[in-house]
């Protein structure tokens, strides 16, 4: 497992970026509002920034966005897809840094759900019948 960091400069794409993650099979992520050391120096008025180089962050830019998640190793590639095709290439200035640590530790994360083959309707209704009974002995009501 790994440990995703996308630290998010293009912050109007965070919306189709969760999205086309979730859509992909990465779920559960955490989203933390962060800031860059320049425009942190430049909203302290530190004497590091030359007036030149604070002008560039002297907008009402948003600050960016950092998202981490728990993935699986061969998630990898999916998940670099589908920042690519939602932030755009992330050698471009302002748009992010992507990188991983590798994981030999995780506890409290959802495991993956099996994507189950479709069965014939005479299965179906046997496994609906056996969930019902099921949770009829659990207290479940069904309508």
């Amino acid at each position: 497992m790994k440990l995703m960091v996308l630290i998010l400069n293009k912050t109007d794409a965070l919306e189709y970026l969760l999205e086309g993650l979730s859509a992909a099979g990465i779920g559960g992520a955490t989203i933390i509002p962060s800031s860059g050391m320049a425009m942190t120096l430049s909203k302290m008025n530190s004497s590091f920034l030359s007036s030149s180089i604070r002008s560039m962050f002297s907008g009402e830019e948003d600050d960016n966005k950092t998202i981490i998640s728990v993935i699986e190793d061969d998630q990898l590639d999916l998940a670099r897809r589908v920042v690519y095709n939602t932030v755009g290439d992330l050698s471009q200035p302002n748009t992010g840094i992507m990188f991983t640590i590798p994981l030999d530790f995780v506890e409290g994360r959802r495991k993956r759900r099996a994507v189950l083959p479709e069965t014939s309707g005479k299965d179906k209704e046997e496994n609906k019948d056996k969930k019902i009974t099921g949770d009829a002995k659990k207290g479940k009501k069904h309508g």
